[in-house]
């Protein structure tokens, strides 16, 4: 096989698997392939300049097949480009944060099966964020945080050997918590009112919904059925939300911008960066999976990747503030009516679980 004949089937391969997505279909084979955009940009253009350098434009092949990688660079940067620092930002920065509006969040997908706790509580003290929210936690890791319960009483516990535990701890005040089983009998969700020191509630929705991966669940219809499920939620919510939690799913998949849009949620990565979060032990394969999203009722103050604390996953720290202003500063994600018609589809079908959802329950106290 010459260079050039292994480089137009490489081409070939990454334009096929860049185009995959378009296929709406909920099967993991066609799912997984939204996650590595960056990287089949890179390696596109990597290819188109060897291309061109080794081979050139000395024929129609030639020159259809440069024009196909170019047409798929346009293709993929129009894709990513919402989330480096050259595009706008969709949520403005507070200029004057009032403390007693603000709210501090660190989330966090462990790993289960880590064991470095001591590494992760030390972060969480060195950021000192008013609200934690811990995934992947079973019931040694609700032992190895409870020391947190000092600092932050309130708390919602549900440690689960299936991977899809949450433990959330809060210094400000929670109302209304509750344990939700959405769409999956094992994997819940929580629901719960924070109440900032000024005494301005706001509506908290934490997740895990599973992976669209054979040895998780070969389809994406449960994911999105439940993050499209939170989405309806915090559009009806009256008061002003936040949505954390590792989604398992992508900033720009088309999964998370009709969350976007249904919702009018705002992304506070837009215009500043991809902030990958998984995997944390392979810079090569960064994908961002782990979200806040939060209304239009509020600023940012900061948000970054946190250190890696032994995890696949880097943590996520962001400082939001409400502002009754804010909604008439900002441009809030709204869907069309073809948009609407296809999330309230995707939330009304049906899943293979034979086993009815579990009422909602309320949350283990300390």
């Amino acid at each position: 096989m010459t260079f050039t004949l292994f480089l137009q089937l490489f081409g070939g391969l990454l334009v096929v698997i860049s185009l995959i997505p378009l296929i709406r279909h909920d099967y993991w084979t066609f799912r997984v392939f939204e996650f590595p955009r960056a990287q089949k940009l890179v390696l596109i253009l990597l290819v188109l300049v060897l291309y061109l350098v080794t081979q050139g434009i000395q024929n129609v092949v030639d020159g259809v097949f440069a024009g196909i990688l170019f047409l798929n660079v346009g293709y993929l940067v129009y894709q990513v480009w919402p989330y480096t620092p050259l595009a706008a930002i969709q949520l403005q920065r507070s200029q004057k944060p009032n403390e007693d509006q603000g709210v501090k969040l660190l989330i966090c997908n462990v790993y289960q099966h880590n064991r470095k706790s001591k590494s992760l509580l030390t972060l969480i003290k060195a950021m000192n964020p008013d609200v934690v929210l811990l995934a992947e936690t079973d019931t040694w890791w609700a032992e190895q945080t409870a020391v947190l319960t000092k600092n932050y009483p309130n708390t919602v516990l549900i440690p689960l050997e299936n991977t899809y535990g949450m433990l959330l701890y809060s210094r400000l005040a929670l109302k209304k918590s509750a344990v939700k089983y959405l769409v999956e009998p094992d994997i819940p969700s929580i629901h719960a009112q924070v109440i900032l020191p000024s005494g301005q509630a706001v509506q908290l929705f934490c997740l895990h919904p599973t992976p669209p991966v054979p040895q998780e669940n070969p389809r994406s219809t449960e994911r999105d059925k439940e993050i499209l499920l939170i989405g309806k939620l915090s559009k009806a919510s009256q008061l002003p939300v936040i949505v954390a939690g590792d989604l398992n799913d992508v900033a720009w998949s088309y999964t998370s911008e009709l969350f976007q849009k249904t919702s009018g949620l705002l992304d506070p990565r837009r215009g500043r960066g991809f902030f990958n979060t998984f995997h944390a032990k392979y810079p090569l394969l960064r994908f961002p999976l782990d979200h806040i999203f939060c209304s239009t009722d509020f600023k940012l103050v900061r948000i970054q990747r946190l250190p890696h604390v032994g995890s696949d996953h880097f943590a996520m720290f962001v400082h939001l503030v409400y502002d009754p202003q804010a909604p008439a500063q900002q441009e809030e994600p709204t869907a069309t009516h073809e948009e609407t018609k296809t999330a309230e589809e995707k939330i009304n079908t049906p899943t293979d679980d034979n086993e009815p959802p579990k009422p909602s329950r309320s949350p283990m106290k300390t």
